[in-house]
């Protein structure tokens, strides 16, 4: 535990090694947008989507048959009516309508520009309720249910990910293929979304600019 937080912390001290891998990602992303709409965004992202999806149905199968899985499935899928009576029935609609506009990219024009160049036969409605809400919900499952099993807080924040997971997978069998395989599709969201930021980007200085 302690060997994995002192590498992370060490890793955030090092700008060097941080600005290395951000211009690795923005350059590579520049390259996909560069490709074009079809043969680079459309065509590399939906690749990216396949393979995060199968990565995901698999590792929603390994995390439902850890010890004591049943106890993070219950604690994610059956509601807690007194959190929500402590928390505030307000609060709690307002956290759900944050998070809905944070994971539809409603706020940095992700839905307007991708949807923009949809033919009117397609409903945006129906993508994201298939995908995105699917997605979002094998994504608890594949987290909580390993959380709850090894004695881990789900609601870690920003450590959950870099510290708290990795140790989750150093005690499971093949941990790391599993740990391996979990960064990997966490690499692939990542792209996504900057392929998709930076779409926007391109896309409004193409219309600002000719």
């Amino acid at each position: 535990v302690k060997e994995i937080e002192q590498y992370y912390q060490s890793f955030m001290q090092t700008p060097g090694k941080m600005m290395f891998f951000m211009l690795l990602v923005v350059a590579l992303c520049i390259g996909v947008c560069a490709l074009g709409l079809q043969n680079g965004i459309e065509n590399i992202t939906k690749k990216m989507m396949l393979a995060l999806i199968v990565l995901m149905a698999v590792m929603a199968v390994n995390s439902v048959m850890l010890k004591g899985s049943s106890k993070g499935l219950s604690f994610y899928l059956i509601p807690n009516l007194e959190n929500v009576k402590k928390r505030g029935l307000g609060n709690v609609i307002f956290d759900a309508m944050t998070q809905a506009f944070f994971t539809l990219s409603v706020g940095m024009g992700s839905m307007e520009i991708f949807g923009s160049y949809l033919g009117k036969e397609r409903k945006l409605t129906g993508d994201v309720l298939v995908l995105d809400t699917l997605i979002a919900f094998v994504a608890g499952i594949i987290v909580i249910p390993a959380c709850i099993s090894f004695g881990i807080r789900p609601d870690a924040g920003p450590s959950l990910l870099f510290i708290t997971l990795p140790n989750v997978f150093n005690h499971m069998p093949s941990g790391t293929l599993w740990g391996m395989l979990f960064f990997v599709f966490m690499s692939f969201a990542a792209l996504s979304t900057v392929i998709a930021v930076f779409e926007n980007i391109i896309s409004m200085s193409m219309d600002v600019f000719g």
